[in-house]
């Protein structure tokens, strides 16, 4: 392998880099879209689903994973308080 190889497959693991950076975003903003969702439609009564809630940690998980910022860490801290009704 020399180093014009090395070069070239460098540049080319930067273009994929690039490209799921790009994906990263839209992903992560889905996320937080659907967690606010399921906070705003519920927070009034301050409670919520057991399916409800295992979805929102789910969503939590995976916004975290992608970099998420703390914004929706208040948020799910405020549903951990609210009533799970089956």
């Amino acid at each position: 392998m020399n180093l014009s190889t090395v070069a070239s497959t460098c540049s080319e693991i930067t273009v994929i880099l690039a490209a799921l950076a790009m994906l990263i975003k839209p992903i992560r903003n889905k996320l937080r879209h659907d967690m606010l969702h399921t906070y705003y439609r519920h927070r009034e009564g301050r409670t919520i689903r057991q399916y409800e809630l295992e979805n929102f940690l789910y969503l939590y998980r995976r916004y975290k994973a992608l970099g998420g910022n703390s914004f929706i860490d208040r948020i799910k801290s405020e549903i951990d308080e609210w009533e799970v009704i089956s």
